[in-house]
């Protein structure tokens, strides 16, 4: 059963960036924002060395890990070949212009 949290108006993520939201069980979790105002969730670490991916850059439906631009697919969490490895999504979704997300 899904447990959907409030976290925050859309307008306080930027377009094309992030925010990231503490959990005490998931650990630090990266919401994103894309040009069409869509919102992805993923830990907001790269499977490849961990890289924070919040502080990457967003393109179409994909951020690009700052440390060794690694591309995760947002929906998926998966690594877009040649890269192999995934770091976990979660549900998030757009109501009324708040962001809200399951964990």
């Amino acid at each position: 059963m899904s447990d959907w949290k409030k976290i925050c108006a859309l307008t306080d993520i930027p377009q094309l960036g992030s925010r990231v939201v503490k959990t005490a069980k998931h650990g630090d979790i990266a919401i994103f924002r894309t040009s069409e105002d869509e919102v992805f969730a993923v830990h907001d670490k790269c499977p490849h060395k961990q890289g924070p991916l919040s502080q990457g850059i967003v393109h179409g439906k994909q951020v690009t890990c700052p440390l060794h631009s690694w591309k995760i697919n947002l929906d998926s969490g998966e690594a877009q070949a040649p890269d192999v490895g995934c770091t976990k999504s979660f549900a998030a979704k757009l109501e009324n212009g708040e962001v809200w997300l399951s964990v």
